[in-house]
């Protein structure tokens, strides 16, 4: 496997963070290959495959009104990468890591979030 660089990485965040703002689930869906996991502690569920992802941001984001800001990336191996965020919405203000799994081709496969 190719590791992704740190460009590619932040092109992944980039687009992330910009679907989950315009609340677009099935652009969301898209960069999630077809049997990814977002595990998330703070909503005590996890979400699976795109119906599960498509949920997950039609509850969360959109019901919230919740609007993600970028604060950092770090690259913590070949397919992994540590994203900090700034959430706002309709529940106030929080902070949260969101560690993100890719494959080679960028699609991702996995993501643990929560809250600092």
């Amino acid at each position: 496997m190719t590791p992704m660089t740190a460009d590619v990485w932040r092109k992944a965040a980039n687009a992330l963070i910009a679907a989950l703002n315009a609340f677009d689930a099935s652009r969301v869906q898209t960069l999630f290959v077809a049997d990814a996991v977002i595990d998330d502690p703070s909503t005590g569920h996890s979400f699976e495959g795109h119906d599960g992802i498509g949920d997950y941001v039609e509850r969360y984001f959109k019901g919230y009104h919740t609007v993600t800001r970028f604060l950092s990336i770090d690259d913590i191996g070949a397919d992994k990468a540590r994203l900090r965020v700034d959430f706002t919405g309709d529940f106030g203000h929080e902070t949260g890591v969101l560690v993100i799994r890719a494959n080679a081709e960028g699609l991702l496969e996995r993501i643990d979030a929560d809250l600092e």
